[in-house]
Protein backbone atom coordinates (compact mmCIF):
# COMPACT_ATOMS: atom_id res chain seq x y z
CA UNK A 1 0.00 0.00 0.00
CA UNK A 2 1.21 3.41 -0.95
CA UNK A 3 2.42 5.43 2.35
CA UNK A 4 0.59 8.59 1.05
CA UNK A 5 -2.54 6.76 1.49
CA UNK A 6 -1.75 6.52 5.43
CA UNK A 7 -3.76 8.46 7.70
CA UNK A 8 -0.72 10.42 9.50
CA UNK A 9 -0.69 9.26 13.19
CA UNK A 10 -1.34 12.70 14.85
CA UNK A 11 -4.81 12.99 12.94
CA UNK A 12 -5.76 9.25 14.27
CA UNK A 13 -4.36 10.25 17.52
CA UNK A 14 -6.63 13.58 17.23
CA UNK A 15 -9.73 11.51 16.18
CA UNK A 16 -8.97 9.35 18.90
CA UNK A 17 -9.07 12.01 21.59
CA UNK A 18 -12.69 13.55 20.24
CA UNK A 19 -14.17 10.25 20.42
CA UNK A 20 -12.87 9.71 24.09
CA UNK A 21 -14.40 13.10 25.03
CA UNK A 22 -17.59 12.38 23.58
CA UNK A 23 -17.90 9.27 25.01
CA UNK A 24 -16.69 10.64 28.55
CA UNK A 25 -19.18 13.18 28.72
CA UNK A 26 -21.87 10.46 27.96
CA UNK A 27 -20.24 8.21 30.92
CA UNK A 28 -19.76 10.86 33.42
CA UNK A 29 -21.68 14.14 32.61
CA UNK A 30 -20.18 15.94 35.05
CA UNK A 31 -17.23 16.14 33.02
CA UNK A 32 -19.19 18.22 30.45
CA UNK A 33 -20.34 20.40 32.48
CA UNK A 34 -16.18 20.95 33.63
CA UNK A 35 -15.67 21.04 30.13
CA UNK A 36 -17.89 24.12 29.51
CA UNK A 37 -16.77 26.04 32.64
CA UNK A 38 -13.21 25.65 31.30
CA UNK A 39 -13.92 26.94 27.90
CA UNK A 40 -16.00 30.01 29.35
CA UNK A 41 -13.38 30.62 31.75
CA UNK A 42 -10.09 30.43 28.98
CA UNK A 43 -12.83 32.80 27.01
CA UNK A 44 -12.76 35.92 29.60
CA UNK A 45 -8.76 35.02 30.80
CA UNK A 46 -7.77 35.53 26.57
CA UNK A 47 -10.08 38.37 26.67
CA UNK A 48 -8.62 40.08 29.64
CA UNK A 49 -4.77 39.04 28.81
CA UNK A 50 -4.01 40.16 25.14
CA UNK A 51 -0.19 39.34 26.21
CA UNK A 52 -1.11 35.35 27.00
CA UNK A 53 -2.55 35.57 23.86
CA UNK A 54 -0.17 36.91 21.77
CA UNK A 55 2.08 34.31 23.52
CA UNK A 56 -0.26 31.16 22.69
CA UNK A 57 -0.36 33.03 19.19
CA UNK A 58 3.31 32.81 18.40
CA UNK A 59 3.53 29.51 20.33
CA UNK A 60 0.84 27.75 18.67
CA UNK A 61 -0.55 26.68 21.79
CA UNK A 62 -3.97 28.81 21.02
CA UNK A 63 -4.97 26.90 18.21
CA UNK A 64 -4.81 23.34 20.39
CA UNK A 65 -6.37 24.96 23.61
CA UNK A 66 -9.86 23.36 23.18
CA UNK A 67 -8.62 20.20 21.85
CA UNK A 68 -6.14 19.62 24.82
CA UNK A 69 -6.68 16.85 27.15
CA UNK A 70 -5.04 13.49 29.42
CA UNK A 71 -6.74 10.78 30.28
CA UNK A 72 -5.31 7.95 33.02
CA UNK A 73 -5.65 4.02 32.43
CA UNK A 74 -4.61 1.37 35.13
CA UNK A 75 -3.33 -1.92 33.97
CA UNK A 76 -2.90 -4.97 35.23
CA UNK A 77 -0.43 -7.33 33.45
CA UNK A 78 2.85 -6.74 31.75
CA UNK A 79 1.37 -8.49 28.80
CA UNK A 80 -1.24 -5.89 28.66
CA UNK A 81 1.18 -2.77 28.78
CA UNK A 82 3.02 -3.94 26.52
CA UNK A 83 -0.31 -4.54 23.88
CA UNK A 84 -1.24 -0.90 25.27
CA UNK A 85 2.59 0.24 24.08
CA UNK A 86 2.08 -0.87 20.70
CA UNK A 87 -1.85 0.34 20.29
CA UNK A 88 -0.47 4.20 21.28
CA UNK A 89 2.41 3.73 18.62
CA UNK A 90 -0.29 3.59 15.83
CA UNK A 91 -1.48 7.11 17.09
CA UNK A 92 2.17 8.55 17.35
CA UNK A 93 2.23 8.39 20.88
CA UNK A 94 5.81 6.81 22.99
CA UNK A 95 6.42 6.92 26.48
CA UNK A 96 7.77 9.61 28.19
CA UNK A 97 9.12 9.19 31.34
CA UNK A 98 8.62 6.68 34.47
CA UNK A 99 6.83 8.03 37.53
CA UNK A 100 7.03 5.65 40.88
CA UNK A 101 4.04 6.14 42.79
CA UNK A 102 4.45 3.87 45.53
CA UNK A 103 5.84 6.45 48.08
CA UNK A 104 2.62 8.24 48.00
CA UNK A 105 1.29 4.30 48.76
CA UNK A 106 -0.07 4.00 45.51
CA UNK A 107 0.92 0.59 44.26
CA UNK A 108 1.90 1.30 40.62
CA UNK A 109 4.69 2.84 38.40
CA UNK A 110 3.68 4.48 35.08
CA UNK A 111 4.67 6.28 32.04
CA UNK A 112 2.83 9.11 29.86
CA UNK A 113 2.32 8.21 26.40
CA UNK A 114 2.62 11.20 24.26
CA UNK A 115 3.73 12.76 21.09
CA UNK A 116 7.20 14.27 21.51
CA UNK A 117 8.05 16.40 18.56
CA UNK A 118 6.45 20.24 18.64
CA UNK A 119 5.02 19.80 15.05
CA UNK A 120 2.96 16.56 16.21
CA UNK A 121 1.42 18.34 19.70
CA UNK A 122 0.23 21.46 17.49
CA UNK A 123 -2.09 18.77 16.05
CA UNK A 124 -2.92 17.06 19.05
CA UNK A 125 -1.29 16.86 22.49
CA UNK A 126 -3.06 14.40 23.64
CA UNK A 127 -1.78 12.31 26.68
CA UNK A 128 -2.37 9.08 28.61
CA UNK A 129 -1.12 8.64 32.08
CA UNK A 130 -0.74 5.30 31.82
CA UNK A 131 0.18 2.70 35.29
CA UNK A 132 0.65 -0.53 36.07
CA UNK A 133 0.04 -2.83 39.12
CA UNK A 134 2.60 -3.84 41.13
CA UNK A 135 2.04 -7.21 42.21
CA UNK A 136 5.04 -7.82 44.08
CA UNK A 137 3.98 -5.67 46.41
CA UNK A 138 0.60 -7.57 47.47
CA UNK A 139 2.21 -9.33 50.90
CA UNK A 140 -0.69 -12.08 50.82
CA UNK A 141 0.27 -14.68 48.46
CA UNK A 142 -3.05 -16.54 48.40
CA UNK A 143 -4.49 -12.71 47.03
CA UNK A 144 -1.44 -12.01 44.85
CA UNK A 145 -2.21 -15.73 42.73
CA UNK A 146 -5.86 -14.81 42.88
CA UNK A 147 -5.81 -11.74 41.31
CA UNK A 148 -2.94 -13.09 38.75
CA UNK A 149 -5.95 -15.51 37.94
CA UNK A 150 -8.39 -12.90 37.66
CA UNK A 151 -5.96 -10.89 35.33
CA UNK A 152 -5.01 -13.50 33.15
CA UNK A 153 -8.46 -14.82 32.12
CA UNK A 154 -9.25 -11.41 30.41
CA UNK A 155 -8.76 -9.93 26.90
CA UNK A 156 -8.67 -6.35 27.23
CA UNK A 157 -8.38 -5.45 23.31
CA UNK A 158 -11.19 -6.45 20.87
CA UNK A 159 -9.66 -8.65 17.93
CA UNK A 160 -10.20 -6.53 15.53
CA UNK A 161 -7.90 -3.65 17.69
CA UNK A 162 -5.24 -6.34 17.68
CA UNK A 163 -5.65 -6.91 13.77
CA UNK A 164 -5.43 -2.93 13.04
CA UNK A 165 -2.38 -3.03 15.35
CA UNK A 166 -1.00 -5.36 13.38
CA UNK A 167 -1.83 -4.55 10.09
CA UNK A 168 -0.31 -1.07 10.95
CA UNK A 169 3.18 -2.74 12.01
CA UNK A 170 3.00 -4.31 8.73
CA UNK A 171 2.09 -1.89 6.46
CA UNK A 172 3.55 1.08 8.32
CA UNK A 173 0.54 2.84 8.82
CA UNK A 174 -3.47 2.86 8.62
CA UNK A 175 -5.70 3.84 5.63
CA UNK A 176 -8.77 6.13 6.24
CA UNK A 177 -11.55 3.54 6.93
CA UNK A 178 -8.74 1.36 9.14
CA UNK A 179 -7.82 4.68 10.91
CA UNK A 180 -11.66 4.87 11.64
CA UNK A 181 -12.15 1.36 12.88
CA UNK A 182 -9.66 1.30 14.83
CA UNK A 183 -10.55 4.20 16.87
CA UNK A 184 -13.97 2.62 16.84
CA UNK A 185 -12.45 -0.58 18.57
CA UNK A 186 -9.85 0.60 20.59
CA UNK A 187 -12.50 3.14 22.68
CA UNK A 188 -14.33 -0.55 23.88
CA UNK A 189 -10.95 -1.03 26.01
CA UNK A 190 -11.42 2.05 27.57
CA UNK A 191 -14.90 2.32 27.87
CA UNK A 192 -16.93 1.77 31.17
CA UNK A 193 -18.44 -1.76 32.15
CA UNK A 194 -20.90 -1.85 35.09
CA UNK A 195 -20.34 -5.90 35.09
CA UNK A 196 -17.46 -6.53 37.53
CA UNK A 197 -15.67 -9.80 37.01
CA UNK A 198 -15.38 -11.18 40.16
CA UNK A 199 -17.75 -11.78 43.05
CA UNK A 200 -18.88 -9.27 45.58
CA UNK A 201 -16.31 -11.16 47.98
CA UNK A 202 -13.65 -10.99 45.90
CA UNK A 203 -14.22 -7.21 45.06
CA UNK A 204 -14.08 -6.47 49.11
CA UNK A 205 -10.62 -8.47 49.60
CA UNK A 206 -9.00 -6.70 46.77
CA UNK A 207 -10.81 -3.60 48.11
CA UNK A 208 -9.61 -3.79 51.52
CA UNK A 209 -6.01 -4.37 49.76
CA UNK A 210 -6.31 -0.93 48.10
CA UNK A 211 -8.70 0.71 46.40
CA UNK A 212 -6.89 0.71 43.25
CA UNK A 213 -6.48 -2.71 43.04
CA UNK A 214 -9.71 -3.55 43.31
CA UNK A 215 -10.12 -0.71 40.17
CA UNK A 216 -7.45 -2.39 37.75
CA UNK A 217 -8.90 -6.47 39.03
CA UNK A 218 -12.13 -6.20 38.78
CA UNK A 219 -13.05 -4.98 35.64
CA UNK A 220 -13.20 -6.02 31.98
CA UNK A 221 -10.80 -3.33 31.43
CA UNK A 222 -8.97 -0.24 31.84
CA UNK A 223 -11.97 2.36 31.87
CA UNK A 224 -10.60 5.69 31.61
CA UNK A 225 -10.51 7.07 35.29
CA UNK A 226 -10.35 10.89 34.13
CA UNK A 227 -10.55 13.42 31.24
CA UNK A 228 -8.28 16.63 31.99
CA UNK A 229 -9.44 19.71 29.66
CA UNK A 230 -6.20 22.51 30.14
CA UNK A 231 -7.55 26.20 31.47
CA UNK A 232 -5.50 29.10 31.37
CA UNK A 233 -6.32 30.11 34.91
CA UNK A 234 -7.15 26.97 37.59
CA UNK A 235 -7.87 29.45 40.53
CA UNK A 236 -10.34 30.50 38.83
CA UNK A 237 -12.07 27.73 37.62
CA UNK A 238 -11.55 26.07 41.15
CA UNK A 239 -13.90 28.47 42.73
CA UNK A 240 -16.59 28.73 40.04
CA UNK A 241 -17.15 24.47 40.67
CA UNK A 242 -19.25 25.11 43.51
CA UNK A 243 -21.55 27.62 41.43
CA UNK A 244 -21.49 24.91 38.89
CA UNK A 245 -22.95 22.51 41.64
CA UNK A 246 -19.52 20.33 40.98
CA UNK A 247 -17.63 19.82 44.55
CA UNK A 248 -13.96 20.70 44.34
CA UNK A 249 -11.31 18.47 46.14
CA UNK A 250 -9.36 21.29 48.77
CA UNK A 251 -6.61 21.97 47.48
CA UNK A 252 -4.84 22.55 44.14
CA UNK A 253 -2.16 20.41 43.23
CA UNK A 254 1.77 21.81 42.18
CA UNK A 255 3.44 25.11 42.35
CA UNK A 256 1.41 28.40 43.63
CA UNK A 257 -0.38 31.06 41.31
CA UNK A 258 2.39 32.76 39.73
CA UNK A 259 2.44 35.60 37.15
CA UNK A 260 4.82 33.40 35.08
CA UNK A 261 3.54 29.39 35.66
CA UNK A 262 5.72 26.41 35.88
CA UNK A 263 5.20 22.62 35.29
CA UNK A 264 1.53 21.76 35.90
CA UNK A 265 -1.16 22.80 38.36
CA UNK A 266 -4.06 19.74 38.71
CA UNK A 267 -7.41 20.25 40.94
CA UNK A 268 -10.85 17.72 40.49
CA UNK A 269 -14.32 17.64 41.71
CA UNK A 270 -14.08 14.18 43.71
CA UNK A 271 -14.84 10.60 42.93
CA UNK A 272 -18.03 9.47 41.90
CA UNK A 273 -19.80 6.11 43.69
CA UNK A 274 -20.84 4.25 40.67
CA UNK A 275 -23.31 1.15 40.76
CA UNK A 276 -21.83 -1.83 39.62
CA UNK A 277 -22.73 -5.48 39.32
CA UNK A 278 -20.86 -8.47 41.17
CA UNK A 279 -21.01 -11.65 39.23
CA UNK A 280 -22.66 -13.78 42.26
CA UNK A 281 -25.53 -11.13 42.16
CA UNK A 282 -29.08 -12.45 41.15
CA UNK A 283 -30.68 -10.82 38.37
CA UNK A 284 -32.61 -7.73 40.44
CA UNK A 285 -30.37 -7.88 43.72
CA UNK A 286 -29.32 -4.24 44.23
CA UNK A 287 -26.15 -3.59 43.02
CA UNK A 288 -22.77 -2.95 44.62
CA UNK A 289 -20.80 0.29 43.99
CA UNK A 290 -17.34 1.38 43.15
CA UNK A 291 -15.88 4.55 43.25
CA UNK A 292 -12.96 6.01 40.70
CA UNK A 293 -14.02 7.74 38.04
CA UNK A 294 -13.60 11.64 38.40
CA UNK A 295 -12.73 14.91 36.56
CA UNK A 296 -9.72 17.10 36.60
CA UNK A 297 -8.78 20.62 35.43
CA UNK A 298 -5.03 21.07 34.55
CA UNK A 299 -3.01 24.44 34.47
CA UNK A 300 0.09 24.05 31.89
CA UNK A 301 3.43 26.48 32.77
CA UNK A 302 6.79 26.04 31.56
CA UNK A 303 9.01 23.16 31.52
CA UNK A 304 12.07 23.56 33.60
CA UNK A 305 15.42 22.41 33.16
CA UNK A 306 16.96 20.27 35.75
CA UNK A 307 18.35 23.26 37.57
CA UNK A 308 14.47 24.60 37.86
CA UNK A 309 13.43 21.02 39.02
CA UNK A 310 15.79 20.99 41.92
CA UNK A 311 14.67 24.44 42.84
CA UNK A 312 11.15 23.34 42.65
CA UNK A 313 11.39 20.18 44.84
CA UNK A 314 13.51 22.33 47.06
CA UNK A 315 10.87 24.66 47.81
CA UNK A 316 8.02 22.02 47.75
CA UNK A 317 9.03 20.21 49.75
CA UNK A 318 10.19 22.94 52.66
CA UNK A 319 6.85 23.73 52.09
CA UNK A 320 5.62 20.22 53.24
CA UNK A 321 7.64 19.87 56.35
CA UNK A 322 6.32 23.15 57.68
CA UNK A 323 3.12 22.07 57.24
CA UNK A 324 4.27 18.60 59.34
CA UNK A 325 1.31 16.69 57.40
CA UNK A 326 -0.70 16.61 53.94
CA UNK A 327 -2.87 19.54 52.60
CA UNK A 328 -6.37 19.04 53.17
CA UNK A 329 -9.69 21.46 53.77
CA UNK A 330 -8.83 22.04 56.82
CA UNK A 331 -6.20 23.63 56.78
CA UNK A 332 -5.89 24.58 52.74
CA UNK A 333 -5.45 28.22 53.91
CA UNK A 334 -2.00 27.43 55.72
CA UNK A 335 -0.57 25.48 52.78
CA UNK A 336 -1.54 28.37 49.97
CA UNK A 337 0.28 31.05 52.37
CA UNK A 338 3.64 28.77 53.11
CA UNK A 339 3.81 27.76 49.41
CA UNK A 340 3.32 31.27 48.22
CA UNK A 341 5.88 32.42 50.94
CA UNK A 342 8.25 29.57 50.21
CA UNK A 343 8.14 30.16 46.18
CA UNK A 344 9.18 33.82 46.32
CA UNK A 345 12.83 32.39 45.99
CA UNK A 346 11.71 30.78 42.29
CA UNK A 347 12.02 33.88 39.80
CA UNK A 348 8.65 34.73 38.59
CA UNK A 349 9.17 36.55 35.22
CA UNK A 350 10.46 35.09 32.10
CA UNK A 351 13.72 37.24 31.63
CA UNK A 352 15.14 35.39 34.81
CA UNK A 353 13.91 31.73 34.32
CA UNK A 354 15.71 32.06 30.38
CA UNK A 355 18.78 33.92 32.13
CA UNK A 356 19.34 31.71 35.19
CA UNK A 357 18.96 28.78 32.98
CA UNK A 358 15.68 27.26 34.78
CA UNK A 359 13.45 27.06 32.35
CA UNK A 360 12.85 25.81 28.33
CA UNK A 361 12.34 28.53 25.46
CA UNK A 362 11.61 28.00 22.26
CA UNK A 363 13.32 30.71 19.81
CA UNK A 364 11.92 32.48 16.61
CA UNK A 365 13.35 35.21 14.57
CA UNK A 366 11.19 38.49 14.23
CA UNK A 367 9.93 40.57 11.30
CA UNK A 368 12.60 43.14 11.65
CA UNK A 369 15.36 40.59 12.22
CA UNK A 370 14.66 38.66 9.28
CA UNK A 371 14.63 41.51 7.33
CA UNK A 372 18.09 42.36 8.39
CA UNK A 373 18.90 38.63 7.89
CA UNK A 374 22.89 37.79 6.75
CA UNK A 375 23.31 41.45 8.45
CA UNK A 376 24.50 40.12 12.27
CA UNK A 377 27.94 40.02 13.55
CA UNK A 378 26.49 37.85 16.87
CA UNK A 379 25.77 34.41 17.51
CA UNK A 380 24.83 35.08 21.56
CA UNK A 381 20.94 34.69 22.23
CA UNK A 382 21.32 37.75 24.79
CA UNK A 383 23.10 40.27 22.21
CA UNK A 384 20.30 39.28 19.44
CA UNK A 385 17.35 39.69 21.91
CA UNK A 386 18.51 42.84 22.75
CA UNK A 387 18.68 44.10 18.96
CA UNK A 388 15.23 42.92 18.33
CA UNK A 389 16.24 40.40 15.94
CA UNK A 390 15.37 36.72 17.92
CA UNK A 391 12.21 36.70 20.72
CA UNK A 392 11.68 33.31 22.81
CA UNK A 393 8.65 32.03 24.60
CA UNK A 394 8.09 29.29 27.40
CA UNK A 395 7.86 25.71 26.17
CA UNK A 396 4.72 24.51 28.08
CA UNK A 397 5.54 21.12 30.08
CA UNK A 398 3.63 18.32 28.58
CA UNK A 399 4.10 15.72 31.08
CA UNK A 400 3.08 14.98 34.65
CA UNK A 401 4.35 15.41 38.29
CA UNK A 402 4.34 12.29 40.29
CA UNK A 403 3.54 13.80 43.88
CA UNK A 404 0.52 15.20 42.27
CA UNK A 405 -0.73 12.36 40.11
CA UNK A 406 -0.84 10.16 43.43
CA UNK A 407 -2.15 13.26 45.70
CA UNK A 408 -5.17 13.83 42.89
CA UNK A 409 -5.48 9.91 43.33
CA UNK A 410 -5.59 9.84 47.22
CA UNK A 411 -7.54 13.02 47.52
CA UNK A 412 -10.25 11.89 45.48
CA UNK A 413 -10.60 8.41 46.85
CA UNK A 414 -11.00 9.98 50.12
CA UNK A 415 -9.66 8.28 53.27
CA UNK A 416 -8.60 4.63 53.70
CA UNK A 417 -7.11 4.89 50.43
CA UNK A 418 -3.30 5.55 51.79
CA UNK A 419 -0.82 2.28 52.02
CA UNK A 420 2.92 1.98 53.14
CA UNK A 421 4.86 0.67 50.99
CA UNK A 422 8.80 0.01 51.52
CA UNK A 423 10.08 -0.43 47.87
CA UNK A 424 12.59 0.72 46.01
CA UNK A 425 11.48 2.07 42.36
CA UNK A 426 12.03 -0.34 39.88
CA UNK A 427 12.65 1.36 36.46
CA UNK A 428 14.06 -1.81 34.37
CA UNK A 429 11.19 -3.50 35.22
CA UNK A 430 8.67 -1.46 34.07
CA UNK A 431 10.77 -1.18 31.04
CA UNK A 432 11.05 -4.82 30.50
CA UNK A 433 7.24 -4.69 30.54
CA UNK A 434 6.93 -2.22 28.05
CA UNK A 435 8.91 -3.88 26.03
CA UNK A 436 11.16 -0.51 25.54
CA UNK A 437 12.56 2.39 27.08
CA UNK A 438 10.87 5.62 28.21
CA UNK A 439 12.08 8.67 26.77
CA UNK A 440 13.98 11.61 28.99
CA UNK A 441 11.09 14.31 29.09
CA UNK A 442 14.42 16.96 30.08
CA UNK A 443 15.66 15.87 26.88
CA UNK A 444 12.90 16.16 25.10
CA UNK A 445 12.51 19.57 25.78
CA UNK A 446 16.37 20.77 25.85
CA UNK A 447 15.85 19.11 21.96
CA UNK A 448 12.98 21.18 21.26
CA UNK A 449 14.57 24.27 22.23
CA UNK A 450 17.90 24.10 20.39
CA UNK A 451 16.42 22.81 17.19
CA UNK A 452 14.08 25.93 17.24
CA UNK A 453 16.80 27.96 17.96
CA UNK A 454 18.91 26.72 15.24
CA UNK A 455 15.94 27.10 12.67
CA UNK A 456 15.43 30.86 13.99
CA UNK A 457 19.42 31.46 13.07
CA UNK A 458 19.22 29.69 9.74
CA UNK A 459 15.95 32.49 9.24
CA UNK A 460 18.30 35.31 10.25
CA UNK A 461 20.95 33.63 8.16
CA UNK A 462 24.33 33.03 11.45
CA UNK A 463 26.69 30.48 10.70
Amino acid sequence: MAKDSFISPDLIRAKFSAAMSAMYQTEVPLYGDLMRLVAEVNEETLRENPALKAQLVQTDELARLDEERHGAIRLGTADELHTMRRLFAVMGMVPVGYYDLTPAGVPVHSTAFRAIHEDSLRVSPFRVFTSLLRLELIEDPVLREEIVEILEARQIFSDEALRLIEKCEANGGLNADDADNFVTEVLKTFSWHQESTVTKAQYQLLHDQHRLIADVVAFKGPHINHLTPRTLDIDRVQNLMPQKGITPKAVIEGPPTRKCPILLRQTSFKALSEKVRFIDQALGEDAGSHTARFGEIEQRGVALTPKGRMLYDELLNKTRQEMNGAPNESNSDRYYELLAKNFMAFPDSYEELHDQALAYFAYYPTTAGKEKAGSFNTNEINVLVAEGALLYEPIVYEDFLPVSAAGIFQSNLGEGGQAEYEVDSNQAQFEEALGAKVFNELKLYAETSTRTLMQAKEALKIV
